[in-house]
């Protein structure tokens, strides 16, 4: 394996702001994985442009990046609200007839749902925390819960782009459904994406779907090793079954 080109692992953060969590990952994912986080446009030590937060604005900055993967085979990870952008940019390949990513894999984040009748820009901080937090789920005083008052401001930008994802995602394709497979990775104490939610995800593709359970709770993707070892042996598994980019046409 190491005459071939490593599996390039592209990475999507729970939060534009959250691209640091994937710093130390290539000291765990092991040999044969290119760990590359993707920075979107007005996040930490990002690009420079506004920050998206509509289906169109996203997929005008991210798409161009992918038109051209290169050789051997990719795959899109994405955690809570980067799972969304995963998925977005999936489908988004998929339309335009290029290859698409060999592999999907998802963590903390259910599957897109019925989109919602009020928008949070409608929101006051009390009940968008509320949301959050999973209608409880995450305690106030939890540091899940302090994490998620003290990011609040990006959390809304945050939050407006998924809900916006999630409405373009019920979206019908003309190019058919995809057929990735996708790889859920739940964590043993998140009440916000339990285990269960694979059973969602399986209605947004026609190929295989597993699911893999790491300790840890909704933010378990910061300095958790489980997480990116599993990846690493996904990515190497993906090189064996897909040698090259699998097309999406």
């Amino acid at each position: 394996m190491s005459d071939e080109r490593p599996v390039r692992l592209h990475c999507f953060a729970h939060s534009a702001d959250g691209v640091s969590v994937f710093d130390r990952w290539a000291q765990s994912t092991g040999p044969g994985v290119e760990v590359l986080p993707v920075v979107l446009p007005g996040g930490a030590g990002g690009h420079g442009g506004p920050r998206p937060v509509t289906h169109a604005g996203l997929l005008a900055q991210l798409l161009p990046r992918f038109s051209d993967p290169g050789p051997g085979p990719y795959v899109f990870y994405g955690h809570g609200l980067g799972a969304m952008v995963a998925l977005t940019l999936t489908r988004a390949l998929h339309e335009a007839g290029l290859p698409g990513p060999a592999l999907l894999a998802v963590a903390s984040s259910a599957p897109p749902c019925a989109p919602l009748a009020t928008s949070v820009r409608t929101l006051s901080d009390d009940e968008l925390l509320d949301v959050l937090g999973g209608r409880g789920a995450v305690p106030p005083a939890s540091d899940e819960g302090i994490m998620l008052r003290a990011m609040l401001p990006v959390l809304r930008q945050d939050l407006e782009l998924a809900q916006a994802l999630d409405e373009a995602a019920h979206t019908p394709s003309a190019a058919g459904p995809l057929d990735t497979p996708v790889l859920v990775v739940a964590s043993q104490d998140n009440p916000l994406a339990p285990a269960a939610i694979a059973d969602g995800w399986r209605q947004w593709t026609e190929g295989p779907v597993r699911v893999r359970t790491v300790p840890g709770r909704h933010f378990f993707v910061r300095g958790a090793r489980e997480l990116p070892r599993l990846l690493g042996r996904a990515c190497r598994v993906t090189r064996r079954l897909v040698p090259e980019p699998a097309p999406v046409s």
